[in-house]
């Protein structure tokens, strides 16, 4: 089943911190966009993760790939978050060869011994293998080697197709041989999607090998656009990664399994990222308010009946963004907001104002926002447009307009007078935030290496 409006966030920390909390950015602090190698920042400890979730209802529960949620501490990291074991890096990219991001060293796998000692095992041994197939092969081991006694939860997170662009030479002449006029950049792209998309078949076929797949349900999803710049297509939505136009929020997805009641169709109604923590809750059985760990207030839905059936989501608007100067001033001290807020931390009081939401099928944006232009359908031609900024407001009906080209906020005062007064609930909910503070420290030994001890 293709989920047509699943959204998510433009950007890869925003969008798994939502989907591994079920809470939006404006709650989890990751408005502000992603985190970087060296900031004292991450997925905050009181938050519920879905692997926690998981594992207190008898999953194993087990993460592949990239994480890209905060690493500042060792508390912050996947195996010390609900996951049994975790083999991949915590940064948001690395060279696919190498595995190094920059100069630095940053892939490993991360489990608890049987005396219950936590290991960080460098994987400098895989050198040289391509992270891809290592991620596939780590996933259809785990499946093989499954003991159905116990239910699993897989995090399968792959960095292809994120830059930097990488595959082997037999990869790229293999599926890319019918591509006699494009760029080498473009090849390499195609084949680094290609060979994810072998490692999917792979996985699939050991959840069948091991009578597994009759209740697997498989859930693939984008954590945001293609870049506008790079070779990838948003075609024929506006904009790319980085910005909050369709092409950067609305992402590729589908789900596959043999649970679904109607499959073989293109779902229309509206999803969240936050939603499959909600989601998943639900067919776990799960029981927040009997859980040791006190569950925070979720934003998702429980869509079960979306995807499986095809029947209303219970959906009709989705948080795109919202950030005001004020989520950074340091005149806010009410505790029940402020979060992690460093005592030596710099306040940035330069943020501007943004506010966009769509609200069935209107689309609305207010303050100063980043606005790009429209995919090329010839992926060979590079003439993406320029990202500019503009302020104002602007109004989209996305059920005559799906590539945002014609602002009618004038004409629809009321509907742009009715999707404002939305605003003043949703900062409500907002976390505030002091700018996150950054440290050499996160490199030791020519790794990158959690350097904060909680």
């Amino acid at each position: 089943v293709i989920l047509e409006n699943h959204y998510v966030m433009p950007q890869c920390s925003p969008t798994r911190s939502s989907l591994m909390s079920g809470r939006h950015a404006i709650r989890t602090g990751y408005w502000l966009g992603n985190s970087s190698p060296y900031e004292e920042w991450g997925l905050k400890l009181n938050e519920t993760t879905m692997a926690e979730m998981f594992r207190r209802n008898g999953y194993d529960t087990h993460a592949i790939g990239k994480w890209h949620c905060g690493y500042y501490s060792w508390k912050h990291t996947p195996a010390q978050r609900g996951f049994d074991t975790f083999l991949g890096f915590y940064n948001g990219a690395q060279r696919y060869f190498k595995h190094f991001r920059g100069k630095y060293m940053d892939f490993r796998w991360n489990y608890y011994d049987e005396n219950g000692t936590f290991v960080d095992d460098l994987l400098y041994n895989m050198t040289d293998e391509y992270n891809t197939n290592i991620f596939s092969d780590r996933a259809v081991s785990l499946i093989s080697e499954h003991d159905h006694k116990n239910p699993l939860f897989l995090y399968l997170s792959y960095a292809s197709p994120h830059h930097p662009f990488e595959a082997s030479e037999e990869d790229i002449d293999e599926y890319t041989g019918h591509m006699k006029r494009t760029s080498k950049v473009r090849k390499t792209y195609a084949a680094m999607v290609s060979v994810m998309d072998r490692g999917i078949g792979e996985v699939v076929k050991a959840l069948e090998a091991n009578n597994m797949r009759d209740n697997t349900l498989i859930v693939f999803f984008s954590d945001n656009g293609a870049v506008m710049e790079f070779p990838g297509s948003n075609y024929p939505l506006r904009g790319g990664k980085h910005s909050l136009h369709e092409g950067g929020v609305k992402a590729v997805s589908f789900v596959n399994s043999p649970m679904l009641g109607v499959t073989g169709y293109v779902n229309t109604n509206l999803h969240h990222v936050t939603d499959w923590y909600t989601t998943f809750q639900a067919l776990a059985g799960d029981k927040p308010e009997e859980a040791d760990k006190l569950q925070l207030e979720v934003d998702g839905l429980n869509i079960w009946e979306s995807i499986s059936q095809n029947k209303s989501s219970g959906r009709s608007e989705v948080l795109l963004n919202l950030r005001t100067p004020e989520q950074l001033a340091p005149d806010f001290h009410d505790e029940h907001h402020i979060e992690e807020i460093e005592k030596d931390g710099k306040l940035d009081l330069t943020l501007d104002d943004l506010y966009v939401i769509r609200s069935e099928n209107w689309k609305l944006y207010s303050g100063k926002y980043m606005v790009q232009g429209w995919s090329p359908k010839n992926g060979d031609d590079d003439s993406h447009g320029v990202a500019t900024v503009m302020e104002g407001v602007r109004l989209y009906d996305l059920s005559a307009d799906p590539r945002e080209e014609n602002n009618v906020a004038e004409e629809h005062p009321v509907v742009v007078e009715e999707i404002m007064g939305k605003m003043p609930g949703y900062k409500e909910k907002v976390v505030w935030i002091a700018t996150r503070t950054e440290s050499s420290d996160a490199v030791q030994d020519k790794v990158w290496t959690p350097w904060v001890e909680l």
